[in-house]
């Protein structure tokens, strides 16, 4: 039971999201049904493809958490990644994709207005439940995020989930803001034709949301260096070691959101005992995981810079102070 609520706590974002998308799809489709809105329809569909949504970011989310194995030596967390990106692509093919062709037919084939309060009573309830879902959905990442800006912490997030949600979240509420002008200017104006353009002008936004969502998603797919702070962190220690003249490099790339395997090519002391050599990277390696928990699997190779020729210049350390 522990174990159920803690895991609730640690996806209350995803959980919220999905909790207020079902109850909305349902409300919605009973209100297009009634009304004949397109955009309501349109809305309904919104709903449904972002409920699904969260099912496939928990269900990637409990994959990711799967042990290493010899088929898998880093683990799984990638598959997270993997996971984000399908769910890109359901929003464009699915919920952009139904939005325009369900507003295209209304507009072609126009049905006949019918009472429009069922609509408004739906938006609003609509608008309340994606309201607290995106208020938790920015509250679990203005924690995250610190002095950066939006935009900086969605480039350089590692966890596909928070952002995910925070854009569905944003655009379910301006699509809900579309649609509800769409209903009310189709009976102000007689014109249910009106309906369907703000069908496809909701398809349009998350055409948008998917394609930015897709870019995202797909560098961590392919993989990502570490956060600037991290790899500072790496440099700061390997500066204060004597033993080290000079680093090759260091790469790094995150196998999961809150792993990070590093790579560093650094030229020893020439007069260095090799015993010795070994317990200096041993206390490297334990005093990098100790301040950067992140750092999962560490790898260092002394090298000689005149070995290194494949790397980048060698970067003397003495350069980084």
């Amino acid at each position: 039971m522990a174990g159920l609520s803690g895991r609730f706590r640690e996806n209350i974002v995803l959980f919220g999201a999905l909790f207020a998308n079902v109850g909305i799809a349902i409300a919605k489709f009973v209100a297009a049904a009634i009304s004949g809105s397109s955009s309501m329809l349109t809305e309904g569909v919104h709903s449904l493809v972002d409920s699904g949504n969260q099912v496939l970011l928990l269900y990637g989310q409990a994959k990711a958490k799967r042990p290493p194995d010899a088929t898998h030596p880093f683990g799984y967390g990638r598959e997270l990644y993997f996971w984000a990106f399908v769910v890109a692509i359901l929003i464009f093919a699915v919920g952009a994709g139904a939005s325009i062709y369900e507003g295209w037919l209304h507009i072609a084939e126009p049905e006949p207005l019918r009472d429009p309060a069922i609509n408004y009573a739906v938006l609003a309830v609509a608008v309340l439940l994606e309201g607290t879902s995106w208020a938790i959905a920015v509250r679990e990442f203005n924690g995250k995020r610190g002095a950066s800006s939006w935009w900086q912490s969605i480039r350089r997030s590692k966890d596909p989930a928070g952002f995910i949600v925070l854009f569905e979240d944003s655009a379910a509420l301006i699509g809900l803001g579309i649609a509800g002008v769409g209903v009310w200017a189709s009976h102000h104006y007689g014109d249910p034709r009106i309906d369907g353009m703000a069908s496809i002008a909701i398809g349009l936004i998350l055409a948008g949301v998917a394609v930015l969502l897709a870019r995202e998603a797909k560098g961590l797919l392919i993989g990502e260096s570490a956060d600037p702070a991290i790899i500072s962190v790496v440099w700061s220690i390997l500066d204060k070691r004597p033993q080290i003249s000079a680093v090759n490099h260091v790469r790094t790339i995150h196998t999961a959101p809150d792993a990070v395997f590093v790579a560093i090519s650094a030229d020893f002391a020439d007069d260095l005992p090799m015993g010795e050599a070994e317990s200096l990277i041993e206390d490297i390696e334990r005093e990098m995981k100790a301040r950067v928990p992140e750092l999962t699997s560490i790898y260092i190779r002394p090298e000689k810079q005149d070995d290194a020729i494949r790397h980048p210049p060698p970067i003397s350390l003495k350069s980084l102070r």
